[in-house]
């Protein structure tokens, strides 16, 4: 399955296919930025069976390099998907999560409709 593009909540994605490439390190995340600009989109829904399980181990600061590269890129990433047992295993990345998710720039989310009900309160703060 390819990745395709997508409107949720009026706002265009690139959705990524849960069985595609993993995203292992800054390499991939520079691709799929680089997918986004070809498309001129500037959101990415990954699943969370994309992200390689070295992504959940904070001292390895994975995670941190390929966030920053969409935060460099100024692109959204929405990571979807169940990661209850990696916020059950560390505090850290329990923290980090929700450090993440105050943001409007990347997100970890359950399920579609969480994505599409933070996609709908960020609409109506931009209309006030």
């Amino acid at each position: 399955m390819a990745d395709t593009l997508t409107t949720i909540q009026g706002v265009q994605m690139l959705v990524c296919a849960p069985d595609g490439k993993k995203l292992t390190g800054e390499s991939e995340a520079v691709e799929l930025i680089g997918e986004t600009m070809y498309h001129g989109v500037d959101w990415i829904l990954m699943p969370v069976e994309r992200l390689d399980a070295n992504f959940f181990q904070l001292k390895n600061r994975l995670a941190g390099h390929i966030i920053q590269k969409f935060v460099t890129y100024r692109k959204r990433l929405v990571i979807l998907g169940d990661i209850s047992s990696y916020v059950e295993q560390s505090s850290a990345f329990k923290a980090f999560v929700a450090e993440t998710n105050r943001g409007t720039q990347i997100w970890f989310l359950k399920d579609l409709t969480e994505l599409a009900a933070r996609l709908e309160h960020m609409q109506q703060r931009e209309c006030q």
